[in-house]
C-alpha cells in the first residue's frame, strides 16, 4: 500500500486574491477547515499518515498551522522552497529524498478537494504496472492531457491556443492528484523550476503513464474565491 504523500502548497495563489495577499492558498477555509487540513485528513482515510509539504508563499503560516495542530494527526515534514518556487516537478525533485525506501507515493495539489478512492486507483496502478497513474475527469477546462485508446498518456493540449505537445488523443482534464512509482524519480533530469507534466510528456513515449478516470466522483478545484463557495456546498 501507499504510506507517504506530498502535498504541493508552495504556489502564490494569484487566482485566490485577496486572500493570498496575506495568507497561503493552502490555508484558505472551506466550512471552517483549511484546504491543507482537509487534504491531510483525506489522505488519512486511506492510511496515508506521512506527508511532506513544499512551502514558499507565507511558508511560516503553513508551518505554524501544522505545528499548532500536531499535523492534524499525521507526521508532517516540510520541503523549503522559500528561495524560489520550483513548480510541481522541481518541487518533487527537491523533496525526492523523502521517498527513499518506498515503492509508490501520492503527489497532489493542495487546492483540490475530492472523494477520489485512492485504494481503487492504487489497485489499477499495480495491475497495470504503471510508472505513474494520473487522476482525470471529463470536464471543461482550457488545458487537457491526451490519452490513446489504451488510456496511456500521449500528449497535452491547450484548447485556447490550439497548441499540442506530443500526439493528439482523447482529452481528459487532470485532477491534480497522481500515484507515482519511485523509479520515476531518477528519470527527472531537469533542474530548477519545471512542471511534472513536462516530465510526463518527455517519458510518455517510452513509459506507462496511465489515466484513472473518476468522472463519477466529486472534484472541486479551489483556486478562485467563487470556487470556495462552490466547495462549501459539497464538502461540509
Amino acid at each position: 500500500m501507499i504510506h507517504k504523500a506530498m502535498i504541493l502548497a508552495a504556489g502564490l495563489g494569484t487566482r485566490l486574491k485577496p486572500w493570498t495577499d496575506k495568507h497561503p492558498k493552502a490555508l484558505a477555509l472551506v466550512n471552517g477547515k483549511s484546504l491543507l487540513q482537509r487534504n491531510i485528513e483525506y489522505l488519512q482515510g486511506f492510511a496515508i499518515n506521512k506527508v511532506i509539504i513544499n512551502v514558499h508563499h507565507f511558508a511560516e503560516q503553513i508551518i505554524d498551522a501544522v505545528t499548532e495542530n500536531n499535523g492534524w494527526g499525521s507526521s508532517v515534514s516540510f520541503s523549503d522552497e522559500t528561495d524560489a518556487v520550483l513548480e510541481t516537478g522541481g518541487g518533487l525533485k527537491r523533496a525526492a529524498h523523502y521517498f527513499e525506501g518506498v515503492e509508490h507515493f501520492i503527489l497532489m495539489n493542495a487546492d483540490i478537494l475530492t472523494n477520489l478512492n485512492i485504494a481503487k486507483m492504487y489497485e489499477q496502478h499495480c495491475q497495470q504496472q504503471s510508472l505513474a497513474t494520473l487522476a482525470v475527469t471529463e470536464r471543461k477546462t482550457s488545458r487537457y492531457l491526451l490519452f490513446n485508446d489504451s488510456h496511456m498518456l500521449c500528449g497535452w493540449k491547450n484548447d485556447n491556443t490550439g497548441q499540442v505537445k506530443g500526439l493528439n488523443g482523447i482529452k481528459k482534464a487532470f485532477s491534480g492528484i497522481q500515484i507515482i512509482d519511485t523509479s520515476l524519480l531518477p528519470m527527472i533530469t531537469d533542474e530548477g523550476k519545471f512542471s511534472i507534466i513536462d516530465i510526463y510528456l518527455k517519458l510518455c513515449g517510452q513509459q506507462k503513464l496511465m489515466a484513472y478516470d473518476h468522472s463519477n466522483g466529486l472534484l472541486q478545484d479551489v483556486g478562485k474565491p467563487e470556487s470556495i463557495l462552490a466547495a462549501e456546498k459539497i464538502f461540509l
